[in-house]
């Protein structure tokens, strides 16, 4: 815990504090993302996010037997990138105009688990399923990985459990993934994890541990319970490698869409990501491959929920991992179950902390507003904490962040990161539409 005068000494070191208390939107802006200064080394290389592409390869033929709906892109798991001219279009009409081209990725509609938390999620479950497989002698990498559905396979992983502390989606995606190959599946929710997630689950076989507290409550109990059993592994959303590794590889993938567009990145034609943030792992994860690929020229920006702003308080007080927004009186009560944190993943922050160009919070009302908005313009359902990103281009542009930087807007490539929806029923997507259009009426 931290006493009054810490966090008074912390208001006075960065003022900007004392609004995050007060709960009101900002945008922040990182004074440790400095351009053209070399970046530090980290532990994870480029070479280790193409090695991570060579995995999601190598699955493949699993994927086309086990999940048929891949077969159309031949097991490769991967979201479309739309421009989205009609929201621009209406973002434009309410506030500043957007200088450049708007797009969406759309993560929404990521095959299977209909998130972003699959890229991250499977990857680990995957790399730690090709492991034990290796180590029994029962696979080699030249394989055809399509006999990771064959029973012998699911009965030599059944006497694995792996285990996850989720508010949601990466529970989502754990779950599945995991229950698919035959392992042991134990999804430890939180309290604002949403009960058609939890159905979900239980649906697909999967054991769901619940709890009243919030997303670190239950990533503690779900790390010492799974950490105390020599036979189950442990997906820890705070503190992993493989999660991250999974998430590089989006960028991977971005910078393969952004060429077959025929749309340049460099010094004079700017892209600009804005992505929702949870602890961390997955906007840190896809602005770090961003960077290795295109350095100076890509501007990463989070964004989270005014009542949960994890990282953006740990990278403020430069207190990193070791700050809670509780420790800051701010109750981590968000709608935005994904992004309901209150601290932020150590791995992550540490290397977002180098990497991130700033971080803008947003309230609750205006994410709904936002999905009902993106409804009726473009026809996209988005589950309210991914319509987060929409308004970045608008929050960089109120700070003058392209005057700071030098940069020619009216080049610039913006892409919001659609972070999930597409699994959302339908009884809660017309809920999230009509509480958006009741506060457009009001």
């Amino acid at each position: 815990m931290y006493s009054k005068n810490k966090i008074n000494s912390f208001v006075k070191q960065a003022p900007i504090l004392k609004e995050i208390i007060a709960l009101k939107p900002v945008v922040w802006l990182n004074p440790n993302n400095k351009l053209k200064v070399e970046m530090p080394t980290f532990s994870i290389k480029k070479g280790d996010m193409e090695a991570a592409a060579k995995l999601w390869e190598r699955f493949a033929p699993f994927f086309v037997k086990a999940f048929p709906e891949t077969a159309g892109n031949n097991g490769i798991l991967e979201s479309p990138l739309t421009e989205i001219h009609n929201m621009k279009e209406l973002l434009n009409q309410e506030s500043t105009k957007i200088q450049g081209r708007l797009f969406l990725k759309c993560d929404n509609a990521l095959p299977i688990a209909g998130s972003i938390k699959a890229r991250g999620g499977f990857f680990e479950v995957l790399h730690y399923a090709e492991e034990l497989a290796i180590n029994a002698g029962i696979l080699s990498r030249g394989d055809d990985y399509g006999i990771f559905t064959s029973d012998k396979f699911k009965q030599f992983f059944s006497k694995y459990k792996i285990g996850v502390g989720s508010t949601g989606n990466l529970g989502l995606s754990i779950g599945i993934i995991s229950a698919q190959l035959g392992f042991q599946a134990i999804v430890y929710v939180s309290a604002d994890a949403k009960t058609w997630k939890k159905d979900l689950l239980r649906s697909k076989g999967v054991k769901v541990v619940e709890f009243t507290g919030d997303f670190s409550e239950a990533i503690l109990a779900g790390r010492q319970k799974t950490n105390a059993d020599p036979m189950a592994y442990f997906v820890d959303d705070e503190n992993s490698n493989e999660l991250f590794l999974g998430y590089t590889v989006g960028a991977l993938r971005l910078a393969k869409q952004l060429e077959e567009a025929n749309i340049r990145v460099d010094a004079d034609n700017p892209l600009f990501v804005y992505s929702p943030c949870g602890v961390g792992g997955s906007p840190g994860g896809t602005a770090f491959g961003l960077k290795q690929i295109y350095g100076d020229d890509v501007h990463c920006f989070y964004v989270e929920p005014t009542h949960s702003p994890a990282v953006l308080t740990g990278l403020v007080t430069g207190e990193m991992s070791n700050i809670s927004v509780h420790d800051i009186g701010i109750d981590n009560k968000t709608e935005a179950d994904g992004l309901a944190v209150g601290r932020p993943s150590n791995f992550a922050t540490n290397i977002s902390n180098h990497i991130v160009s700033g971080i803008y919070t947003i309230e609750d009302n205006r994410l709904f507003t936002l999905l009902a908005q993106l409804m009726d313009s473009e026809k996209i359902f988005l589950e309210p904490s991914a319509t987060a990103g929409l308004i970045g281009p608008q929050m960089v542009a109120q700070i003058d962040y392209a005057a700071k930087h030098k940069i020619n807007m009216e080049n610039a490539t913006h892409i919001v990161w659609a972070t999930g929806g597409d699994l959302v029923p339908k009884e809660e997507r017309k809920l999230f539409y009509n509480r958006g259009t009741d506060n457009l009426i009001n």
